[in-house]
């Protein structure tokens, strides 16, 4: 009997010890999610980080990974401060296509409106412009027009943006005394070549690009490059290397 009665108290004297433990864990556990959300909670983010981040998802996912919950795990911050910059994630979307638009379309433009000395300098621009880091993002381009596929909106946003590309080009040529019609086939065969070279993922270097150059501004322009449009190529394809 007293054999039994210490059994049985070395088996409550067990539960007990493996009760206080589970408490234990249990509370450590609690402590450690409290303290990784209140670190997620004193986290900041900027607008700038909220756009970067949504930038570089939409680049390599595509925007329907572009979500609050997703990006804020991104930044270790909580959901909540994305509401200080954004009213709701579709507000966050048509700011993604404002900057898009904001920094590729007028980038391209700005290019074609540069004041030059001739239409093969103004080409020259153009090609530094898609060439050159900092000035045309062709993967945040190509990002778009893959969201255009599911999206009206943004589908009517890309036209706009490539009538307005396409326009800039076609009064470059018009600037230089080519006939509008002419100016405008022009205009669309750069463009979209340039579109097509691009999405083939060409590896030319700047070097082979250089090399390239005077028969490439001879087949677009119908002028053949001088040694000083030459020298302008070579200096703008070299720059920001």
């Amino acid at each position: 009997m007293i054999s039994l009665h210490y059994q049985q108290l070395d088996k409550n004297h067990l539960f007990i010890n493996n009760f206080l433990l589970a408490e234990h864990n249990n509370n450590k556990s609690m402590n450690s999610a409290k303290s990784t959300k209140s670190q997620r909670s004193n986290a900041k983010s900027t607008r700038e980080d909220w756009i970067n981040t949504a930038l570089d998802t939409l680049i390599s996912e595509g925007e329907e990974k572009v979500k609050v919950s997703l990006l804020s795990d991104k930044l270790n911050c909580a959901r909540s401060s994305f509401y200080w910059y954004f009213v709701s994630r579709a507000d966050l979307l048509d700011n993604l296509l404002q900057y898009w638009q904001d920094t590729n379309t007028a980038a391209l433009v700005a290019q074609a409106q540069k004041p030059v000395a001739s239409i093969n300098m103004g080409l020259t621009n153009l090609y530094y412009c898609w060439t050159t880091k900092g000035k045309f993002n062709t993967q945040l381009d190509f990002a778009i027009r893959d969201w255009a596929r599911r999206s009206g909106s943004v589908r009517r946003a890309v036209d706009l943006s490539d009538n307005l590309r396409i326009e800039a080009i076609t009064k470059m040529f018009v600037n230089f005394g080519y006939d509008p019609d002419e100016a405008d086939v022009r205009a669309r065969a750069i463009y979209f070549t340039q579109i097509g070279y691009d999405a083939l993922d060409q590896r030319e270097t700047r070097e082979q690009r250089i090399q390239r150059g005077k028969h490439y501004l001879y087949c677009m322009t119908g002028k053949k490059p001088t040694a000083e449009e030459l020298a302008y190529l070579s200096s703008q394809l070299l720059l920001d290397r």
